[in-house]
C-alpha cells in the first residue's frame, strides 16, 4: 500500500492517455458482459430445470397441433402420475403487439400439484380455482407493466378471433418463468365453443428416477393413434426452445471474446508505449535502490488499475442497461435479460487479465534492463 500514491500518481501523468484507455476497456466489456449474459442465463435456466418432476406431453406432430381433451384420464391413470394440467395456448397481446409474453389456459384443479414449486400463495391458488376469469402472473410480466393482484386486465386475441377480461388472483416468485400469465381453460373452452382439444399436458411425476418410465408408458399408450405423443421432461422440453437460438448464444461467446481480445491487443500496446517513454526514469529508480521486482509490480499496479476500472465502468454500465430496457425474446418467456452474477465475475476477471497480462512484457523487460545502456539511450 505505500506504493499506492506513487502508482496513482504515474497513471495521472497522463490523464487523457489513462482515461482513454480506461474508456476502451469499459467498452470492450461492456460488449462481453451484454453478449454473454444471454447464453449464460440460458444455461442457467436449463440448470433450473433439471431437477423438475414435470413432463412435457406434446403431439408427436410438433407443439402447434393439438391433441384430445379425453388424454387426461388416461395420463392420469399412468403409474407414477401425481397429477395432470392440460393446457391451451392462447397467445394474446397486452396493448401492442410489441406487448408479447407466454399467456395460456391451464385446468385449475390440481394446478397447486403440478407446480408448487413456482412460489404461488395457497390464497392464490384457491382464488384461482374458485372465480372463472381469474389469472396468476409471474413477477416479471407484473413488473414490466406495473399490475397489482386484484386488477383486471384483458387480453386481445391472435390465435383466437376474440379478447379474455382476467382478474389477477396472484403472483409467481422466481422460480417460475419469469414472464408468464396462466389463466382458467374452462373460461377460453366457452369463449372458444368448447373444441376439445388441447395443446400440451403438464404431467407430475412422484420421484425424478421414474420419468423415463412414466415417458415411455404415456407414449406407448398413444401408438398409433391420430393424435401420437412426444413425452420429454421439462429439462428437454426447454432445451429444445433454446435449441434454436444456439447457434445465436454461441455467436454472441465467439464475438465478445474477439471483443476481449482485440481489446487487449490495444492495451498491450499502449502499455510498451507508456513503458518505453518511461525507460529513464526507470534506470534512475534501479540506480538509487529500487529492485526490478518493486518496479514490476509498481508497473503492473497501474495496468491492473485501468483494466480492473475499465471492467468496472462497463459491467455496471451493461447491467444497468440489460435492467431497465426489456432485453430478449418474448416468445419464450425472456423480454427482460438481467445480467447473472457469474458473468460479472467473468468480466472484471478479463479485465485484470487484460490490465495484467497487456503490462507484463514490457514491464518485465524494462524491470530488468540495465542500467547503464537505459541511462546511456535516454542521455
Amino acid at each position: 500500500m505505500k506504493y499506492l500514491v506513487l502508482i496513482v500518481k504515474n497513471l495521472m501523468r497522463s490523464k487523457r492517455r489513462t482515461i482513454l484507455t480506461i474508456l476502451s476497456i469499459a467498452v470492450s466489456l461492456f460488449i462481453f458482459s451484454a453478449l454473454v449474459s444471454f447464453p449464460t442465463l440460458a444455461r442457467e435456466i436449463l440448470a433450473d430445470r433439471a431437477s423438475s418432476l414435470r413432463i412435457a406431453v406434446h403431439n408427436k406432430a410438433g407443439v402447434t397441433y393439438s391433441m384430445p381433451e379425453a388424454y387426461k384420464q388416461r395420463i392420469a391413470s399412468t403409474p407414477h402420475v401425481i397429477a395432470v394440467a392440460p393446457e391451451s395456448w392462447f397467445g394474446g397481446v397486452y396493448h401492442e403487439v410489441y406487448d408479447q409474453f407466454p399467456n395460456l389456459a391451464v385446468d385449475p384443479d390440481q394446478i397447486d400439484l403440478v407446480w408448487d414449486d413456482w412460489g404461488i400463495s395457497k390464497q392464490a391458488f384457491d382464488d384461482f380455482k374458485r372465480l372463472r376469469t381469474a389469472a396468476l402472473v409471474s413477477s416479471g410480466v407484473m413488473k414490466r407493466f406495473n399490475l397489482h393482484v386484484g386488477q383486471q386486465i384483458q387480453l386481445k386475441g391472435t390465435v383466437y378471433n376474440f379478447n379474455v377480461a382476467l382478474n389477477i388472483v396472484g403472483t409467481m416468485s422466481d422460480k417460475a418463468p419469469p414472464n408468464f400469465l396462466l389463466f382458467r381453460r374452462d373460461y377460453l373452452e366457452e369463449a372458444a365453443g368448447r373444441p376439445g382439444f388441447v395443446s400440451m399436458y403438464w404431467v407430475r411425476v412422484d420421484k425424478s428416477e421414474n420419468i423415463p418410465q412414466v415417458i415411455a408408458s404415456i407414449d406407448e399408450q398413444f401408438t398409433n393413434s391420430s393424435a401420437e405423443t412426444r413425452s420429454e421432461s421439462e429439462a428437454a422440453f426447454m432445451g429444445n426452445f433454446v435449441q434454436g437460438y444456439r447457434m445465436f448464444f454461441q455467436l454472441a461467446e465467439i464475438l465478445g471474446l474477439i471483443v476481449v481480445l482485440t481489446i487487449g491487443l490495444v492495451a498491450a500496446n499502449t502499455a510498451a508505449m507508456s513503458i518505453r517513454e518511461r525507460r529513464g526514469e526507470i534506470a534512475v529508480m534501479r540506480s538509487i535502490g529500487f529492485r526490478s521486482g518493486t518496479i514490476l509490480g509498481l508497473l503492473l499496479g497501474e495496468s491492473l488499475i485501468v483494466g480492473l476500472s475499465g471492467g468496472i465502468l462497463g459491467c455496471g454500465a451493461a447491467y444497468i442497461i440489460l435492467k431497465v430496457f426489456a432485453v430478449g425474446s418474448p416468445a419464450i418467456g425472456l423480454s427482460n435479460i438481467q445480467m447473472p452474477p457469474i458473468v460479472v465475475v467473468e468480466a472484471l476477471i478479463a479485465a485484470g487479465l487484460i490490465g495484467l497480462l497487456s503490462a507484463w512484457f514490457p514491464a518485465r523487460s524494462a524491470a530488468r534492463q540495465n542500467i547503464v545502456d537505459a541511462l546511456r539511450l535516454v542521455a
